[in-house]
């Protein structure tokens, strides 16, 4: 690890909708420049934000597009996480797209949670945890998002039974699930 300068990007100094606009733009463009001619992916899915709110000095959302669908921890102040090295925002800017970057720790609320770093000129440096990769099943974003519900039940399911208490994880109610911005 070289260098502590998390490179912010403008949006989460923003209002929520501003938010939600720039990521929806910036993973639009990634959609149209890397892959919107791969037969991986699936091209009948959107790009969507779901469950979208501000914990602790973080913007997380669910992220939805062709390709895959994600938890994005979006910083609106520098996090403290050391940047590892061919990471600063200029080698990102300079070097290929990346999916999924390093594996970074943090700590919210309390938990220490694991997710990937990630950069894009628009949003800065931001977090993502990839939930779904597999995309090619679904014919809508209410699809994928009821398969993601199924697996919440299970989990909150099993967290009951062995009397489990995860406190960032309960943040997303159901109501916040399901709910999300239009833009």
């Amino acid at each position: 690890m070289t260098d502590s300068a998390w490179k912010l990007g403008a949006a989460p100094a923003s209002d929520d909708r501003a938010v939600v606009a720039a990521v929806s733009k910036s993973f639009g463009e990634i959609y149209r420049r890397y892959f919107s001619h791969e037969f991986q992916v699936n091209h009948d899915l959107p790009i969507e934000i779901r469950a979208y709110r501000r914990t602790d000095g973080w913007c997380i959302f669910l992220l939805l597009t062709p390709w895959m669908m994600a938890r994005v921890f979006l910083p609106e102040r520098d996090p403290g996480l050391l940047i590892p090295s061919g990471w600063s925002a200029s080698e990102c800017a300079a070097a290929p797209f990346l999916v999924i970057g390093p594996q970074l720790e943090f700590t919210l609320l309390g938990e220490t949670l694991k997710a990937h770093l990630n950069y894009l000129p628009a949003l800065g440096h931001f977090l993502l945890q990839p939930l779904v990769q597999s995309m090619g099943q679904y014919d809508s974003a209410g699809a994928v998002f009821a398969a993601w519900d199924e697996v919440i039940k299970v989990r909150d399911r099993v967290m009951e039974e062995k009397k489990r208490e995860c406190g960032w994880q309960r943040e997303v109610s159901r109501r916040e699930f399901l709910g999300f911005l239009r833009t």
